[in-house]
Order: C-alpha cells, then structure tokens, then sequence
C-alpha cells in the first residue's frame, strides 16, 4: 500500500516541542515574517514551560520582536530570508539569535530624541538582556545579532 504525498507532507512551519533545545526557523524579511517569529517564540518559550504572561516569556518576546524587526527593517535584502534561533542553554539562559543578509550594516544603540519615532529598540534589548551583541552570520552573508536572557533570577 501507498501512502499519498499529501498525507507525507510535513508542516512548513515547525512545531514548538517542549523536548528540543533548539527552535530554529527562517522567515521571510518583511513585517509579517518578523511578527510569524515573535510569535513562534512566544509558543516555543511556552512550551518550554515559561507560560505568557512571565518575566522571562516576555523579556524573549520583546527582544524577539525588535531584533525581527529591525533584520527586515535594516538588514533586508530582496530574495533572501530571515533567520530566529532559540536555545535552552545550561546555567537558565534562553539565547536568542536574528540572523539578516545585511553585514556590512550593524547596530548602533543611540539616543533617539523626543520627537523620533524610533530608535530606542536597542536600548529595550539591552535592559532586558545578560548580554547582546553582534557577529558573523555562520555559513552565509550577513550577521547574526543575539541576546541571552536568564530564565532564573540574578541575585548580586
């Protein structure tokens, strides 16, 4: 017996699994791509167990939401996707990685002024963030910009 093609057809979306460390999916570089990989990340921290609504879900959708927005804002390039990784990491840190065909255009934290519209999205990722930071996009042009968020808190 024979199945059908149609029923041996995998989703082009991936699942959020609550088994995996890693979720990674490329999306398209325009504004409904990055708004599909803020909320595949919602999903996927919640099936991680960190539910809507917690510190640590939306500390890694706002960041996901800006660096998204900023790759098909700043890093587009006509014909060529986007890219979101999340990792569980050891030690309770979720890293997160926005990956953009632009290189040669990185980002610039600055003082947006009152009446700019923009410009403070940076400034969001690092106060929500351990750390964030920038490097070369692995096995393709662009860059990768990235931030780790920790999932237990800091005591000092």
């Amino acid at each position: 017996m024979t199945t059908s093609p149609r029923t041996e057809r995998r989703s082009a979306l991936p699942l959020p699994l609550a088994d995996q460390t890693v979720f990674s999916f490329r999306f398209t570089a325009s504004p409904r791509g990055a708004r599909l990989a803020r909320r595949l990340a919602s999903c996927q921290m919640d099936a991680w167990g960190w539910r809507y609504g917690t510190p640590v879900h939306d500390s890694v959708e706002l960041i996901v939401a800006e660096l998204a927005a900023n790759a098909v804002t700043h890093g587009r390039v006509p014909g060529r996707d986007a890219e979101l990784r999340l990792s569980r990491e050891d030690g309770g840190h979720v890293r997160i990685e926005v990956s953009d065909a632009r290189g040669e255009r990185l980002p610039e934290t600055r003082d947006a002024g009152s009446g700019e519209d923009g410009g403070r999205g940076l400034l969001l990722v690092a106060a929500l963030a351990k750390e964030w930071g920038t490097a070369q996009r692995p096995g393709a042009p662009g860059k990768t910009v990235w931030a780790v968020v920790p999932t237990v808190p800091v005591h000092e």
